[in-house]
């Protein structure tokens, strides 16, 4: 048990590290999602929306901020050692690709929990809109869907980045981004044409953000948003550790660990 303890420790405290050296990876937790609710938030000013349509809007731009942060500190556990040439190290050492993930997403948990405290607070001053205004019951529950499907979506980025290299590096980024069309991040996934409504089901995120916004009076487009949400991120989860699980035991026997340290 300790010696798992330390493991997974060693993954948390180098992310906690390079966060605090590195002025960009401070950029994503206190900056970014802050402009880009703020940008949002004087929008939907601008347009003169009702009320209920701004907390629409913005319970989505809380989403998609906390999703990027906490994925991105997932994808680091891989980046990190491309960056610095030193993939063969990490996981030649006597160590399992879930020590990898946990103690990364630990950190990504923090920095999450961080950008919503943080996001919740702007909003409630700057526009108004207090997600808590209901209890705190619901948010945690979205909080909680929101870092699980993070973790799905980072394991999934750090697989392509041992199976295809630097190549798959723009995913870490843009991953997230891919979801703005489907997940209903700006408006009902009911106003989607049916293709793309198929895929809206299929991301735990539709259902997350169903859930929350049902709270605040939305009629839901799903049944049991909830459950269905939660049920589909351990999904996810159970495939992205998977295929993670995967990539490194394919990147030791094609030489792709070599590859990305040199």
């Amino acid at each position: 048990m300790t010696t798992t303890l330390v493991k997974v420790s060693a993954f948390f405290v180098r992310n906690w590290r390079m966060t605090r050296r590195n002025t960009f990876t401070l950029f994503e937790v206190g900056f970014w999602p802050v402009v880009g609710l703020l940008s949002v938030g004087l929008m939907t000013t601008f347009l003169r929306l009702p009320p209920d349509a701004v907390v629409f809007v913005l319970t989505g731009t809380l989403a998609l901020s906390v999703v990027q942060v906490c994925q991105l500190d997932v994808a680091y556990a891989v980046l990190f050692d491309i960056w610095s040439k030193s993939v063969k190290h990490e996981f030649l050492a006597p160590i399992e690709p879930w020590h990898v993930a946990l103690g990364a997403w630990l950190m990504g948990v923090l920095r999450g929990i961080a950008v919503f405290a943080l996001l919740t607070g702007v909003s409630r001053v700057s526009f108004g809109v207090s997600f808590g205004a209901r209890g705190w019951a619901a948010p945690l529950a979205f909080l909680l869907g929101l870092l699980l499907s993070a973790a799905g979506v980072g394991l999934l980025v750090c697989a392509l980045l041992l199976l295809c290299g630097l190549k798959a590096e723009v995913s870490a980024w843009s991953g997230v981004s891919l979801v703005l069309l489907v997940c209903g991040v700006y408006y009902p996934v009911s106003v989607l044409p049916t293709p793309l409504a198929w895929v809206a089901a299929a991301v735990p995120l539709t259902y997350f953000l169903d859930a929350f916004r049902a709270d605040f009076g939305f009629a839901p487009v799903f049944q049991a948003s909830l459950v269905r949400g939660y049920v589909m991120a351990a999904v996810y989860l159970v495939v992205g550790y998977a295929a993670f699980a995967g990539a490194v035991g394919r990147a030791r026997r094609t030489g792709m660990l070599l590859k990305l340290s040199d």
